[in-house]
């Protein structure tokens, strides 16, 4: 009698810099993942906070990235790891209890190259529905409004708030994130990705910090989600917009 296949191993890998706050809550609900993750890497850009002990205590692995900036620590953390397949998450974002089962499921299909899902954005007592809805609405109306040839081919633009999983194979032949970028390196990253197959919006939901929309108010948040979106398909270098996009910790 066959056994059954075993499933590809999965690294979860992410990028964090004073993220105590949010980073603890995050860990706790890894611990529960059924199947679990082969490994949790928090790759930390120099924090001045208790970030590195919340993940040691967690039982995370924690790097001390050489560089600094999002996109570097993810390379960083994606070179050490060794699964199968490669989960990119934010330390303030939750994940439902099956992402390695789902993750695995989806990119079975060699047909895609790489995944994410729908992402809702809220607090303790209340969900961004507005900011959500056109987040969800942005990953298949952005390609097709500025990249229609791509969106054909079976583009999908996904951000990191929406937690993107691939093969580790799959990441190294399109050379990972672009290290120069300071904002939407996870955008460009699809750009390429795509070269390879289909990015699949998978529809299950994971729950992401508002804390942006909380500090600029959900107005101004909406126009500047919309308005960097707009300018980086109309081309406008990342480096240009990021002054549009402050760090909030």
């Amino acid at each position: 009698m066959k056994s059954a296949p075993t499933a590809p191993s999965l690294s979860i890998i992410i990028p964090a810099l004073n993220e105590e706050a949010c980073l603890g809550r995050t860990l706790r609900q890894l611990l529960v993942l059924d199947p679990p993750a082969l490994e949790v890497l928090v790759v930390d850009g120099g924090s001045g906070d208790r970030t590195t002990a919340i993940a040691a205590a967690a039982g995370a692995t924690v790097l001390q990235a050489a560089v600094r900036g999002r996109a570097a620590q993810m390379n960083e953390g994606a070179a050490r790891a060794r699964g199968e397949l490669l989960c990119f998450l934010h330390a303030d974002t939750l994940v439902p209890d099956d992402l390695v089962a789902v993750a695995a499921r989806v990119l079975a299909d060699p047909a895609v190259a790489g995944a994410g899902f729908v992402s809702l954005m809220g607090g303790d007592t209340n969900t961004r529905w507005l900011i959500s809805a056109l987040n969800a609405a942005k990953t298949s109306l952005a390609p097709l409004l500025f990249r229609p040839h791509l969106y054909l081919r079976g583009l999908r633009l996904l951000f990191g708030d929406q937690v993107m999983v691939m093969r580790r194979s799959s990441f190294e032949r399109c050379g990972g994130f672009n290290a120069e970028l300071p904002l939407l390196e996870d955008g460009d990253l699809c750009l390429r990705l795509v070269k390879l197959g289909r990015i699949r919006l998978i529809q299950r939901v994971v729950i992401s910090s508002d804390r942006r929309v909380r500090q600029w108010g959900p107005w101004k948040a909406t126009a500047l989600y919309l308005w960097i979106g707009v300018l980086w398909g109309l081309g406008v270098c990342p480096r240009r917009l990021r002054r549009l996009y402050p760090d909030v910790r």
